[in-house]
């Protein structure tokens, strides 16, 4: 049964949904007992796999600190940006660089409600609700032209959002779209479930298929092919947590890196750039 906000939006309460499932999975209040028993069944069945998500969202936050730092670029489109948590694209970027251009999209409605109470504090901020599988829509939507100048270079992040898009919708095809819609010195961040061809891979990749119809774990090479025609760099596509990682601290407190959980093995992140 679907409920109205404030703000006159339907919101579902009885079915999943991603978005708020990952919300539960990091902690967030912004979640309803039907997300939250999809969320138990990674906590109960699949303990350690709540992992994944912490290791996508650290990734995330350090590719856009990268990008600000490292780069001129001052505009920003998230897609597939689920629900606001800790250290936002927004707030990263233009933590390092105020400037920062911001546009959030996704799919889930609460997210749009969410979205407006950040245009109330930011102006450098939008957030559209819009289907990844509609680049052309998201790229001419109102609030996209008003913020982003496709004539400078764009940082595109792919977020933990292309394994959502099955095989026979051409995930490719959505990353060529943007590929052609940028200029040279646009970036890309990607980070995906990252098949590890074992049991583990193949009961998350049951569950999200069973709820959602989506949710697809793909080899390094597959990710990599979803970057064609752009530069890879440096360190490649790898587990999400050795891309450009902070510490990861031995829990002997010995000061020797740990080696990753098989789950932190099982989400993959890499950047790269429009020649």
């Amino acid at each position: 049964m679907a409920a109205m906000t404030e703000e006159g939006i339907s919101i579902d309460h009885t079915r999943p949904s991603i978005a708020r499932v990952y919300d539960y999975l990091l902690g967030g209040k912004d979640n309803y007992a039907v997300d939250r028993e999809i969320g138990d069944v990674f906590k109960r069945d699949l303990p350690g796999s709540v992992a994944i998500a912490f290791a996508n969202r650290s990734a995330l936050t350090r590719a856009v600190a990268e990008i600000a730092t490292t780069t001129g670029i001052r505009q920003f489109i998230d897609l597939g940006s689920g629900l606001p948590t800790a250290d936002n694209v927004h707030q990263v970027a233009q933590r390092h660089a105020p400037e920062s251009r911001i546009v959030y999209v996704d799919i889930d409605p609460q997210v749009l409600v969410h979205g407006r109470a950040l245009l109330e504090q930011n102006r450098r901020t939008r957030v559209i609700a819009a289907d990844v599988r509609d680049p052309e829509g998201i790229r001419t939507h109102p609030d996209t032209r008003e913020l982003i100048d496709f004539e400078r270079p764009v940082a595109v992040m792919f977020s933990a959002i292309l394994h959502h898009v099955n095989d026979e919708e051409d995930p490719a095809a959505i990353v060529r779209y943007w590929r052609d819609q940028v200029p040279s010195g646009s970036y890309f961040f990607m980070s995906h479930f990252r098949s590890g061809r074992n049991a583990e891979t193949e009961e998350a990749e049951r569950v999200l298929q069973q709820t959602f119809g989506r949710g697809r774990w793909r080899t390094d090479e597959e990710i990599a092919g979803l970057l064609d025609g752009l530069e890879i760099l440096d360190p490649g596509i790898v587990p999400a947590p050795l891309w450009h990682p902070e510490q990861i601290a031995s829990p002997w407190g010995d000061g020797a890196p740990r080696e990753l959980t098989v789950w932190e093995h099982l989400i993959a992140a890499g950047l790269a750039r429009k020649v």
